[in-house]
């Protein structure tokens, strides 16, 4: 359990933003296109045929999946009633002021409710809490690209990062006083770097960017919490779990695609420290067909990453991009990805080094 750090929160207002603010909220996609209706029907004239777009149907399809917040509001609160059970407490902090749950299975817009006391369903205590968790998700988005920063000076890596966080916000987060300031902070600081990209935004009110560089300068590795054994020992179990399933349906489990009887293996559910905990087999828990077949897996999910950063450096146009995604790759990892990637300090420098020569070559093709 670890306590709540609460001195860079920039959740800590959104409570008192968003009851200001909630009814200023975005208008879904499925409402203009009643006010569309709406006014092509009372004007004769009008045309009468809409067409949508694949995205804009995508759109509509997810809109109508979304719950509303009260329905979130009450499944959470009843989320976290589960959660006190099952820990056996009666609240979300201790004695000793640490948390007693642990709420990293509750997502974004779940916290959010929390958080802003949605429906005055939450105490005080849950609020801070759920603040805090979500503080640590908004540096834990920015942690690889921080360090990515670190090592190229380019401060528009870890801006890009921190927009590409605030717009992944739900509608209600977005119709806060809070959140909006917050982005505006960050593009402001987005545009500068993009000015002066080795030089780091200052001066900008409210920048929670400038505030978590100030923490952590070079750059806070994501951290773990458990230790490699342990994620070892939970990984074995949903394996066996998988094949106690393929048991009773009457097959097995099976790690090579290309059998044709047997349940294939589904890794989709597990994280890349497990699959580097299978490939590494430091306890000797694993077959080799389980080693082979994490070891595929794992790099697969690198080939693709990879390729996001390549695809990112050609649409941009700018070839550095693919160093800077390699190097946010390569942060995200912890020691055991990249041993079981075969990412050694040494490929990052070369990374680092690529990255250098190719900013300096395009200085000079630019005559800056």
């Amino acid at each position: 359990m670890t306590s709540i750090n609460t001195g860079t929160n920039p959740y800590a207002q959104l409570g008192s933003a968003y009851a200001r603010t909630a009814a200023a909220t975005q208008p879904s996609l499925l409402d203009a296109i009643n006010t569309t209706e709406t006014a092509s029907s009372s004007d004769p004239n009008a045309a009468t045929n809409l067409t949508l777009s694949d995205a804009a149907k995508a759109r509509m399809a997810a809109e109508a999946k979304t719950p509303d917040f009260a329905t979130v509001t009450n499944d959470t609160r009843a989320a976290l009633d589960k959660l006190y059970v099952a820990a056996k407490v009666t609240g979300p902090l201790g004695a000793d002021g640490k948390t007693t749950v642990d709420l990293s299975a509750l997502d974004r817009r779940s916290l959010f409710a929390i958080a802003t006391n949605s429906g005055g369903k939450f105490t005080p205590d849950e609020q801070s809490v759920a603040s805090g968790e979500l503080t640590a998700r908004f540096n834990a988005a920015l942690a690889p690209a921080a360090a990515a920063t670190s090592m190229t000076k380019n401060y528009t890596v870890v801006y890009k990062a921190a927009l590409e966080y605030l717009d992944g916000a739900s509608v209600e987060e977005k119709g806060t006083a809070a959140w909006s300031a917050q982005r505006a902070a960050v593009l402001k600081g987005y545009e500068a770097a993009k000015q002066k990209p080795d030089t780091a935004p200052s001066g900008i009110s409210g920048d929670p960017v400038a505030s978590y560089l100030a923490l952590y300068p070079d750059g806070a590795p994501v951290g773990t919490t458990k230790t490699f054994s342990t994620v070892a020992t939970n990984v074995r179990a949903a394996l066996d779990a998988q094949a106690s399933l393929a048991t009773e349906k009457g097959t097995e489990l099976v790690y090579d695609p290309a059998r044709k009887f047997g349940q294939l293996v589904d890794f989709s559910s597990i994280d890349n420290r497990s699959l580097s905990a299978i490939t590494l087999n430091q306890d000797q828990q694993f077959s080799n067909q389980e080693i082979y077949a994490a070891k595929k897996e794992l790099d697969s999910r690198t080939r693709a990453n990879i390729l996001s950063s390549l695809k990112q450096s050609q649409q941009s146009g700018d070839p550095t991009q693919l160093s800077l995604g390699i190097l946010q790759s390569y942060s995200a990892m912890s020691d055991e990805e990249r041993l079981a990637s075969g990412w050694s300090p040494s490929f990052r420098d070369n990374v680092v080094q690529n990255y250098r020569s190719t900013s300096n070559i395009l200085s000079m093709l630019q005559g800056s």
